[in-house]
């Protein structure tokens, strides 16, 4: 049953050291300020998962919460590299960062695998690549149909999931539109979950396209308006592009990162 809390004790009570998590969102909706308040809190040891890591899992990353990275794609979009994520990884600094790369639906279906309570996914997927030699969750398997060889992915279970959503109502159900993402599959994946939203409201009114998150899948509802920024909430806020450059100059020195992070603290 979802309890309505404030982002640092949702936080607190949702991610843990040592968690398999994933702060998922995709174009929009990505709970960058839950992530600053996870490095404020000083998580350490996280597998970090994300279909798409950008600049939340650089800070993250850079600030020394993570050991490992399960990820389809990283990169600043728009901008360019990852710096924080290519220092840990090509230097080991703050950390060595272990790496487990999938294909985008690789990693929808295993996550939709974890949420229907399934062992594992089947795919058309992986062909060309040398993925599936060199990643443990990526096997092969024979229809017992058709004889056809399929690629088959482990269901991708959590500790924990962070997302951010529009708005919820006073008894935790979360409501979320536009670009919807892997969001609802990482919640129902996870043991443990915390919903930042733009606002709490008495009645979600209906919203075409709008996926409903019921109270008893949810375990805290945190109510942190522009949570979502840089990135946006569509009918809330406008992408802040300007940012997602300003980081590029920020994270390409241990430095300059450095004093970001203590101005975050």
């Amino acid at each position: 049953m979802a309890v309505l809390t404030s982002l640092a004790d949702g936080v607190e009570e949702v991610v843990r050291d040592g968690d398999t998590t994933a702060f998922e969102g995709f174009t929009h909706l990505i709970p960058f300020e839950a992530g600053n308040e996870a490095i404020r809190q000083g998580r350490r040891d996280l597998t970090l998962v994300r279909m798409t890591p950008d600049v939340i899992y650089d800070r993250m990353i850079g600030a020394g919460c993570a050991r490992k990275l399960v990820f389809s794609w990283g990169g600043n979009p728009g901008v360019g590299s990852l710096h924080r994520f290519r220092d840990a990884v090509e230097h080991g600094w703050p950390a060595p960062l272990e790496l487990e790369e999938h294909s985008h639906a690789g990693m929808a279906n295993r996550y939709a695998a974890a949420a229907s309570g399934l062992p594992f996914a089947v795919l058309r997927g992986y062909a060309g690549t040398d993925l599936v030699g060199r990643t443990d969750s990526i096997r092969t398997v024979t229809c017992p149909f058709t004889g056809e060889v399929l690629a088959a992915v482990s269901a991708l279970r959590l500790d924990s999931a962070v997302v951010h959503a529009q708005r919820a109502d006073r008894e935790g159900n979360v409501q979320y539109w536009g670009i919807t993402g892997v969001q609802k599959e990482a919640v129902l994946a996870a043991e443990r979950s915390l919903v930042t939203v733009e606002e709490v409201v008495d009645e979600l009114e209906p919203v075409p396209g709008a996926v409903v998150l019921p109270h008893w899948v949810v375990d805290r509802v945190a109510v942190v308006p522009g949570g979502a920024h840089p990135s946006y909430a569509h009918g809330y806020s406008t992408r802040d592009n300007a940012a997602y450059s300003e980081w590029d100059a920020i994270s390409r020195s241990r430095e300059e990162f450095s004093r970001w992070w203590g101005g975050l603290r």
